[in-house]
């Protein structure tokens, strides 16, 4: 009785310890789901009325731990006090969050949040997120002079993502909160 009841205790004892250990990553994605993840690391609210929240924080786990979509998509990136390029604790910039107002050369980055008027990011229709992203359409055509593709979006590379991949990432962004003007986010 005495040996079952130690043996019990040794299983449960190393149970709970590969939980703790698991679950004690300080931030880090091991043990934790790419939908767990995504839940976790998105920096602003997200409003799930009428999305799929598996979808929606599937695609904040590509926004946010794959793509880098705020370095070229939130200006500035950071925070204040939040740059961990310069060792500063991370801070995302929420107020700006895919806001656009990247400047590089003659582009400037586009704002992917959703317009209030449509709930669309960017304006975009799924099809047309989906087209910008596989052939760099620039569906907008706002460098006709230049080329009517996107010249600084890196859609060789985010096109080789799956198609859940790109609906995940299109209803993370009509999960965020507008950024701009009162024309374009409402009263």
């Amino acid at each position: 009785m005495k040996k079952t009841l130690i043996g019990a205790v040794t299983v449960f004892g190393a149970a709970l310890g590969c939980v703790l250990f698991l679950g004690s990553t300080d931030g880090h994605a091991q043990g934790k789901s790419s939908i767990q993840q995504g839940a976790k690391i998105a920096p602003v609210p997200l409003n799930l009325a009428g999305l799929n929240p598996a979808l929606v924080r599937e695609g904040s786990y590509i926004v946010n731990a794959q793509g880098g979509c705020n370095d070229c998509h939130t200006a500035p990136s950071y925070a204040d006090g939040g740059d961990p390029f310069l060792g500063q604790p991370e801070s995302i910039n929420a107020a700006g969050y895919l806001g656009g107002g990247g400047v590089f050369g003659p582009f400037t980055s586009r704002n992917l949040t959703p317009r209030a008027s449509s709930g669309l990011p960017a304006g975009l229709t799924l099809d047309e997120f989906v087209e910008a992203m596989r052939l760099g359409t620039d569906i907008k055509n706002r460098h006709p002079e230049i080329s009517p593709l996107l010249q600084v979006m890196p859609w060789p590379v985010y096109g080789k993502m799956s198609d859940r991949e790109l609906h995940a990432i299109y209803e993370f962004l009509r999960a965020i909160p507008c950024v701009g003007d009162s024309d374009r986010c409402g009263s």
